[in-house]
């Protein structure tokens, strides 16, 4: 029987990290270490997720707004995951917030103020915040983040009050720490498969294989 370790292994030298417009990819074989259950519970905020809770497949990516490669996979990589994927129910796709800097925070709070607890919702916006992401993170961020804020329906007031939340900051930090502490994650965009750590953005082959391995051999049996 192939084993998850095996898989792994195997996919590490398939040569996915070569796919042009994609960040090395490194594949983690034993990063079920910290557990399945360390990287499904939520901590300070509610999980932002698509897909039925349960899922066989739960893919969990820890982006920061401000990674191109972040926005890259967003763009070039996740709606395939959706249509294939999430949309049939097969998998569960959480997004939790890694922000690599100020900027990086102000957008995952001003995501999070508009969304509320509205998950399509806050997939679109972030959608929003990496396809704008050169506009707000090399010019006027507080500007144009009140303008993608009033796109989405938010007052300028609102907005600058979003930005002002130190408890929503404290709380995206403390998701951050554990983030960095309990499952190592060092970089963006980092996932886990069922468990399984991998770091850098994923072509969508890679998601092809490593999803269709995780039905099929679910919590590496």
């Amino acid at each position: 029987m192939i084993t998850r370790r095996a898989f792994t292994a195997a996919l590490s030298l398939t040569g996915f990290a070569a796919l042009a417009g994609f960040s090395p990819l490194r594949l983690i074989p034993d990063a079920i270490a910290q557990g399945a259950a360390d990287v499904a519970k939520p901590q300070s905020l509610p999980d932002m997720a698509l897909g039925p809770a349960n899922a066989t497949v739960t893919v969990t990516e820890y982006a920061s707004m401000t990674c191109p490669h972040c926005a890259a996979f967003t763009e070039k990589v996740f709606p395939k995951i959706k249509s294939e994927f999430i949309d049939s129910g097969k998998i569960r796709f959480v997004f939790r917030e890694f922000p690599l800097d100020i900027k990086a925070a102000a957008g995952s709070m001003l995501a999070r103020c508009i969304a509320k607890d509205d998950a399509p919702k806050f997939f679109a916006v972030i959608d929003l915040l990496f396809k704008q992401q050169n506009d707000w993170v090399t010019k006027n961020t507080t500007e144009t983040l009140i303008r993608i804020g009033n796109q989405a329906g938010l007052t300028q007031a609102q907005v600058e009050e979003c930005l002002k939340d130190q408890a929503l900051l404290d709380k995206i930090a403390a998701d951050q720490k554990y983030a960095a502490d309990v499952l190592k994650v060092q970089s963006t965009p980092t996932f886990f498969i069922n468990g399984v750590k991998v770091e850098g953005a994923m072509a969508p082959q890679f998601f092809d294989l490593a999803i269709d391995y995780e039905l099929k051999h679910p919590r590496g049996q």
